[in-house]
């Protein structure tokens, strides 16, 4: 994936020496759902991630580093099942001196949900003029409008420039949600009719009838074990000790 940089940003890229990437994050991800023609109940989702990656910039021996920000564009998509809906949704939320949402009617599509990790850097390479056919460079006019003024200007894509290459691994799950009508037992209030009075007046009465919490402090039993330091009770030189 190629980072894109603001002209000030670009000009120190272009005078690296080498480079060496701090961090990665996910800014923000664009969600487009679409019905299938041909397989009815079936969605697809296109999903575009874009990233914040952080990297340093080395311009030569004795020189301090740079830091800069470049943005990288990202795009999966995914087929998901998300049943059929032919009914039109209306919704009376009122919103003063807007367009209200009861007069919009929506189309009855499901939802789509995706939760990503943050991103591991794999790689990151920088790129000659010469080498730039090798990789796939994109488009910096896929960035909107939004994201540059966050960065304080516009992107350059510049024939002559070099570029930064990144590899990012990242986990995801992405969900369809749609309303659904399910029928659920309804109860009266059940309103308690037995009075809960106290053992005891002393707390510490309470407290010394409780268990000592071994779990809390030595690590959980695993599957498989046998018994042999499985964690489920104290060392032999271990002293569990309660205070009131």
């Amino acid at each position: 994936m190629r980072l894109f940089f603001t002209e000030r940003d670009q000009m120190i890229v272009d005078h690296a020496n080498g480079i060496r990437t701090r961090k990665a994050e996910v800014i923000t991800t664009y969600i487009d759902v679409e019905a299938l023609p041909f397989n009815r109940g079936y969605y697809s989702c296109d999903l575009t991630f874009y990233f914040n990656v952080e990297v340093e910039v080395y311009s030569g021996h004795g020189v301090p580093c740079t830091t800069v920000q470049g943005v990288g564009v990202f795009r999966k998509k995914v087929i998901l099942y998300g049943s059929e809906g032919h009914v039109r949704v209306f919704h009376s939320e009122y919103r003063p001196d807007e367009c209200d949402r009861q007069e919009m009617p929506t189309r009855n599509m499901p939802h789509c949900c995706v939760q990503v990790a943050e991103p591991v850097v794999l790689d990151a390479r920088l790129v000659d003029c010469c080498d730039r056919c090798h990789y796939d460079c994109g488009d910096c006019g896929c960035i909107p409008a939004k994201l540059c003024n966050r960065y304080g200007g516009n992107f350059v894509d510049s024939a002559d420039c070099r570029i930064v290459v990144v590899t990012l691994g990242i986990f995801t799950i992405v969900q369809l949600i749609r309303n659904v009508q399910m029928l659920m037992p309804v109860y009266d209030y059940c309103m308690p009719n037995k009075e809960c009075t106290p053992t005891s007046e002393n707390p510490c009465d309470l407290f010394h009838k409780m268990s000592f919490p071994v779990n809390e402090f030595f690590p959980p039993a695993t599957e498989g074990d046998g018994g042999g330091g499985c964690g489920c009770s104290a060392p032999a030189n271990s002293n569990p000790h309660r205070g009131c």
